[in-house]
């Protein structure tokens, strides 16, 4: 009997120390597969690109505008997402500007840029007119400008105007068609008079060929703030030393799909890193409130919200990219970011079982981390460690999203 309760006592303490090890957060080594994992390496000596912010749209004029609940919990870096850029739509319509204003200023109150994009000019000043396809008159130009002014002066503080959503594509609804050239022709003529500095060119697929047609005309280019467009039909990819930075201002990844859909999270979240890993200095949403959103229509953050959170909450405008191995370990994605002596770390485990996983870190001075998990099962669940002499390991759950924050 004696013998048999000893062994049933030490049954229970071998499991209690697996199940321990198995949720360290230091260099224990459970799950570790050898040969098959790297050390991330992060170098907070080399700085990449400085981030503006990762963000979402609220296009007030298609549908309803976010109620203030809705943007506490989209812009608050304290109990939301944290969202740090908010894109609205310019109305071709001034009569719709000053609607935007609540929303708009809701946004700034949290520390958010606001970017503008417009979709077409007024059907007046266009060559069809009207307010699908066609192209903006050169005789227009100035009034055209005067239309951007106009919004961003009754709004307020703008941080960059396009003056034209997705002109290589041709849709059914508000658009105009512009070549590369045409875009860069009223940027180089009234860029410098649109009430914000200009981002664009805009286009749906950030094609590399608009774009550097674009940034061929050299008056366009010194009056833009930044390159920016969308990647629909497009993986992240570096666009090569352009001389600006480069905004990714609109994508979502599956509207039939719940913004509480793991998977789908979890796309989204390598997205995120692979924008991020291309030198991207923005990451925009589609819509903030959908049903595939951040936020879905009963107000509720979803999984995709938590996974922007683990950007957006903790890497603020401002914070620089640093140096660190992008894929130190079969289904493992790293980047980090630094804003003076503060590191911050995501980490994601596409694999589908708890993946150990080695960094290191030089340049920087770091006791420890505070450290957000999300899981299929968790929201942003959270804990601390300290490290030493610049070196962990830590297990990162099985399909997750992990975000280290230095103290």
């Amino acid at each position: 009997m004696k013998k048999n309760v000893f062994n049933l006592l030490a049954m229970a303490l071998l499991v209690t120390a697996c199940t321990k090890r198995a949720n360290h957060q230091t260099s224990d080594e459970p799950n570790r597969q050898p040969g098959t994992e790297a050390t991330a390496v992060i170098n907070a000596g080399t700085v990449q690109q400085t981030l503006q912010g990762f963000g979402g749209a609220s296009i007030r004029g298609w549908i309803a505008d976010l109620t203030a609940d809705q943007r506490t919990k989209a812009f608050s870096p304290g109990s939301g997402i944290g969202l740090s850029i908010l894109r609205v739509r310019v109305s071709p319509n001034a009569a719709d500007f000053a609607a935007e204003k609540p929303t708009i200023d809701a946004a700034k109150s949290f520390g958010a840029s606001v970017i503008a994009s417009a979709w077409t000019a007024p059907a007046s000043m266009k060559d069809n007119n009207n307010l699908v396809g066609g192209k903006l008159k050169t005789s227009d130009y100035a009034s055209y400008a005067a239309h951007l002014r106009n919004f961003c002066t009754t709004v307020g503080g703008v941080t960059a105007i396009s003056p034209i959503n997705e002109p290589n594509i041709r849709v059914s609804y508000e658009s105009m068609e512009l070549t590369a050239s045409e875009v860069a022709a009223f940027v180089a003529a009234e860029g410098s008079n649109c009430g914000a500095p200009i981002m664009a060119p805009e286009p749906f697929n950030m094609d590399q060929n608009y774009i550097n047609t674009y940034l061929s005309n050299a008056t366009a280019k010194s009056k833009t703030l930044a390159v920016c467009g969308h990647i629909y039909g497009k993986t992240p990819y570096n666009l090569g030393n352009i001389g600006k930075p480069v905004w990714m201002t609109e994508h979502y990844t599956n509207s039939s799909i719940s913004g509480n859909d793991w998977p789908n999270a979890m796309n989204a979240a390598k997205e995120i890193h692979d924008c991020m890993n291309a030198g991207w200095s923005a990451y925009v949403w589609w819509y903030i409130r959908r049903s595939y959103g951040p936020i879905d229509e009963n107000s509720n953050i979803t999984k995709l919200g938590y996974v922007m959170a683990h950007y957006a909450r903790y890497i603020r405008p401002g914070y620089t990219k640093i140096s660190c191995t992008a894929n130190p370990t079969p289904g493992v994605y790293v980047t980090a970011y630094k804003s003076g002596s503060r590191v911050v770390v995501v980490a994601i485990n596409q694999n589908s079982a708890i993946t150990y996983q080695t960094f290191s870190i030089s340049g920087v001075t770091v006791a420890g981390f505070n450290r957000y998990r999300t899981t299929s099962s968790a929201n942003l669940a959270a804990d601390s460690f300290t490290i030493s002499n610049g070196s962990f390991g830590i297990n990162l759950p099985a399909s997750s999203v992990t975000t280290l924050v230095s103290y």
